[in-house]
C-alpha cells in the first residue's frame, strides 16, 4: 500500500515524497511519534534517558572510568563507530587494570530493548530481576539511550518527566535532537 501511496501523492504534485519501505514496525522501534488507539499506551521510549556514558572499544579504561564517575553513572556502553551498542562496562569490570582496552574487559552483547516496547511490563520483569538498567536502541542496534527502573516506575506512577530528569538535558519531557553516536571523549565535547 505504501508504494501506491506514494506514487498517488506524486500525482497530486507533491514533489517530495517518500516510501518509507521497512513500515510501522520500524517506525515504531525507532521510537518515532505514533498516532491514534496506540498512542496513548505508555512505552519504554517514554522513560529512556539519552545521556548515559559510551566510549569505543579502544580507549583505556581508566579514562573511561573516570570520565563514567564524573558524570555520576556506574554503567558506561560501549558503541561502534556507527553508534551500535557492542559492550558494557560495569560492577567488577571497573576493578580491571587501569591501562586495560575496554574491548578486552567489556562484557559483550548486552541485552537491549526498543523503544516501542510497552513500559509497564519492562519494568516489573527488571524488578523482578533486579535489574536496575537496560539499553534502548532501534532495530539496528544503534544506541538511543538507557532505561533506568526506578525513574520508569515513577513515570508509570505519573511523576511529571520535568521532577525525574530535572538534570537531564534532552531526558523523556525534555528532548532534543541528539548526534546519532554519543561517545563522549578526548576528540568529543560532551553533550
Amino acid at each position: 500500500m505504501s508504494p501506491r501511496a506514494a506514487c498517488r501523492l506524486e500525482a497530486l504534485g507533491f514533489e517530495t515524497v517518500y516510501d518509507y519501505t521497512l513500515g510501522i514496525a520500524d517506525w515504531k522501534a525507532a521510537g518515532l511519534p505514533l498516532e491514534g488507539s496506540t498512542a496513548s499506551v505508555q512505552v519504554v521510549g517514554d522513560a529512556t534517558r539519552p545521556d548515559i556514558p559510551t566510549c569505543g572499544p579502544e580507549e583505556e579504561l581508566g579514562t573511561v572510568s573516570d570520565r563514567t564517575k564524573a558524570l555520576g553513572w556506574d554503567e558506561a556502553l560501549v558503541i561502534d563507530c556507527d553508534g551500535v551498542v557492542i559492550g558494557r562496562l560495569r560492577g567488577r569490570t571497573w576493578d580491571e587494570k587501569r591501562e586495560s582496552r575496554v574491548v578486552d574487559v567489556m562484557e559483550s552483547g548486552p541485552t537491549t530493548v526498543r523503544p516501542s516496547s510497552a513500559l509497564a511490563p519492562l519494568v516489573e520483569r527488571m524488578e523482578k530481576r533486579g535489574t536496575k538498567l537496560v539499553t534502548v536502541t532501534d532495530a539496528q542496534g544503534v544506541l538511543i539511550g538507557a532505561l533506568v527502573a526506578d525513574e520508569a516506575r515513577r513515570v508509570i506512577e505519573g511523576e511529571p518527566p520535568e521532577r525525574i530528569w530535572a538534570d537531564c538535558d534532552g531526558c523523556p519531557g525534555q528532548w532534543r535532537v541528539l548526534p546519532s553516536t554519543r561517545r563522549i571523549g578526548a576528540d568529543t565535547a560532551p553533550l
